[in-house]
């Protein structure tokens, strides 16, 4: 038989264990609104990626009316002899922040690589070639929620999902729309911008003949094009490998040469810039609606 002295002294120690960690989730609370509540010790970085900036700068950017946040979507995969199998990601590192400059109260959350590609065991689509990378939907459905989650819970009100493949779409459209029966009410939106890429690419095409004079003369047989070389060497040329191309004279493509590096990256830039005005675009007309 337990005797009252023990049965007592039980409960001191279940009352005093309670005390304790209660105590330790009270420090530990305040701690963290101490963190929240820091005052920034330094000149704020101006980059537009949220994975460069310090936690206390995105604070300071929400708090000043940087409501929006875009979810930009990639892949990695199989893009001919010249172009690195990250050629959307590469792209999107040139457009993101242009867009999010354009909107003026915008960042950018970090570029989403992994998209379905193609099915793994039989191989599919762009899967048939070493490089690339594949997740199912329902592993690309389940990342793109809990981004947008993050993205909201911090104060976000606008959610933009854009992305630079054609396999990106449906599933970005799929999860905008669970999203908002989920957050119905909230005052917190998921846009799917479909336009920066139908027809954000072909508009951009349009322009690059139209207005700058730019055309294509053939076809070289890759998955590669003029617009997605241009673009890509404004974020790195080495990404399309210019140096070598130039010493192995095969700087070009589809008929248009891609030398002297500083002319295409420069008719990069300017693609870039219609696009993501383009996008801007888009994108205040969907938060608008």
């Amino acid at each position: 038989m337990i005797s009252a002295g023990t049965l007592f002294l039980t409960a001191i120690l279940l009352i005093a264990g309670c005390t304790s960690e209660a105590q330790q989730n009270s420090d530990r609370e305040r701690r963290i609104q101490e963190k929240l509540a820091a005052p920034n010790p330094l000149e704020a970085s101006d980059s537009l990626w949220m994975e460069e900036l310090t936690y206390i700068e995105v604070r300071d950017l929400i708090a000043g009316g940087y409501s929006t946040a875009i979810i930009p979507t990639g892949g990695i995969e199989e893009n001919g002899p010249y172009l690195a199998t990250g050629k959307h990601n590469v792209i999107l590192r040139a457009l993101c922040p242009a867009i999010a400059r354009d909107l003026g109260n915008a960042l950018c959350a970090p570029v989403v690589a992994f998209v379905p590609e193609g099915s793994i065991d039989p191989p599919s689509g762009a899967m048939h070639f070493p490089g690339t990378f594949t997740v199912r939907d329902e592993t690309y459905h389940a990342l793109l929620v809990d981004i947008s989650e993050s993205l909201r819970v911090h104060g976000f009100k606008d959610i933009i999902l854009i992305g630079d493949s054609g396999g990106n779409q449906r599933g970005m459209a799929t999860v905008a729309g669970d999203l908002n029966k989920r957050w119905a009410g909230s005052g917190v939106t998921a846009h799917f911008v479909i336009e920066f890429y139908t027809p954000g690419w072909e508009e951009t095409e349009k322009y690059t003949e139209e207005v700058l004079g730019v055309v294509e003369t053939k076809s070289d047989g890759y998955h590669d094009d003029i617009w997605v070389t241009a673009m890509m060497m404004v974020t790195d040329p080495t990404s399309v490998r210019y140096h070598e191309r130039v010493e192995a004279d095969l700087a070009s493509i589809n008929g248009i040469d891609i030398a002297p590096m500083e002319e295409a990256i420069e008719l990069g830039k300017k693609m870039v810039a219609f696009r993501a005005e383009y996008t801007a675009n888009a994108i205040r007309e969907a938060i608008n609606k």
